[in-house]
């Protein structure tokens, strides 16, 4: 099975990065490599665990994995209904997933982000309403 191109552009980067920094640290990255380059790594079976306990249409929950010289995004769709239950009030719950994803991607030497895609047809920023409307 081949490798996807963002990650041979990663591990391209790492390899050039390790042969400048000349400390021998060619164990440190294969490591590394070898933890992108795993099939589902843990804290993404840790995230559709969580998302699925949370929402009413489990089986509409799909996760995405992007890797590059960054780290590793993940990337969460989930049916518009259960948006709401993803993100919380004022974002609590959002919040709270992201830190356990972190954490469970430096316990494996991975910076890892999540990024909670809009359905279509959703909601869209927030339009100011003019104070005069607001009046008594």
């Amino acid at each position: 099975m081949g490798l996807d191109t963002s990650l041979e552009s990663t591990i391209r980067y790492l390899q050039n990065t390790d042969k400048q920094n000349g400390k021998g640290r060619s164990i440190e990255l294969n490591t590394r490599i070898a933890y992108m380059a795993e099939e589902t790594p843990e804290y993404q079976n840790l995230l559709d665990y969580v998302v699925k306990a949370l929402v009413d249409h489990p089986t509409d929950v799909v996760v995405d994995r992007r890797v590059d010289e960054m780290g590793v995004l993940l990337l969460l769709k989930v049916h518009p209904e259960d948006m709401g239950q993803i993100i919380g009030r004022e974002g609590s719950t959002a919040r709270a997933i992201r830190t356990i994803i972190r954490i469970s991607g430096l316990k494996n030497h991975a910076r890892v982000n999540l990024k909670i895609e809009e359905p279509e047809g959703g909601r869209g920023p927030r339009a100011k309403e003019p104070l005069e409307d607001l009046k008594i």
